[in-house]
C-alpha cells in the first residue's frame, strides 16, 4: 500500500477537514497516481471531498456506521481497520493509496510501502498533522521528483518515501 499526502514544512495536512494549500499540480498528480487504484479513506476524508466517491477508482471509507454506505453510493465500507485491510487484500498493493485522513495515516501508515508527499514549503494554522517521515527511522527520502510554485506562491516538491 502506498500513502499519498499534500503536508506543510511542519507536516500539517488540513485544518478543519479542508486542506491547508490548495496546488493544482498536485491535484494533478493525485489523479494521476490514484486512478484505477483503490483510495483508502476515514468517512471525514470522505464528507470532505467535493463531488463524492472518486470516479475511475474503488473507493473504500472507514467507519463505525455500519449504515453509511447504504446512504453513499459508490463506496465501500470497512467497520475497523482490521475489515479494511481485508477489503483491500486482494489488491495489487502498488494500486492501493491510502489518503487520509489524520488517524488513518497514524494508523496505517505502518502498512505502507512508500508515501508520496508534496512539501510545501510554509507553515499554516492545521489541526491535522502526517507523521513526520523525516524523523522516523522507519523512512527515507527516495526521491524528489519536481518542484514549483502554486498559483498562491508557495514552493513545493514532489517527494518519495520508502519504508526501510
Amino acid at each position: 500500500m502506498n500513502a499519498i499526502v499534500s503536508v506543510t514544512s511542519d507536516w500539517g495536512i488540513g485544518r478543519e477537514g479542508r486542506l491547508v494549500v490548495r496546488n493544482r499540480a498536485d491535484m494533478r498528480r493525485f489523479v494521476e497516481l490514484t486512478m484505477g487504484g483503490t483510495v483508502l479513506m476515514g468517512r471525514t476524508t470522505f464528507e470532505s471531498l467535493p463531488a463524492g466517491p472518486l470516479k475511475g477508482r474503488r473507493n473504500v471509507v472507514v467507519t463505525h456506521d455500519a449504515t453509511y454506505a447504504n446512504r453513499h453510493a459508490g463506496i465501500e465500507c470497512a467497520g475497523s481497520i482490521e475489515e479494511a485491510l481485508k477489503l483491500v487484500s486482494s489488491d495489487d498493493p502498488g494500486t492501493v493509496w491510502l489518503i487520509g485522513g489524520e488517524i488513518l495515516y497514524r494508523e496505517l501508515l505502518p502498512h505502507c510501502t512508500r508515501a508520496y508527499v508534496t512539501q510545501h514549503e510554509t507553515q499554516v494554522d492545521a489541526d491535522a498533522y502526517f507523521p513526520n517521515l523525516d524523523e522516523d527511522d522507519a523512512w527515507k527520502l527516495a526521491s524528489t521528483e519536481g518542484a514549483g510554485v502554486t498559483e498562491d506562491g508557495v514552493p513545493y516538491a514532489f517527494c518519495v518515501y520508502h519504508r526501510r
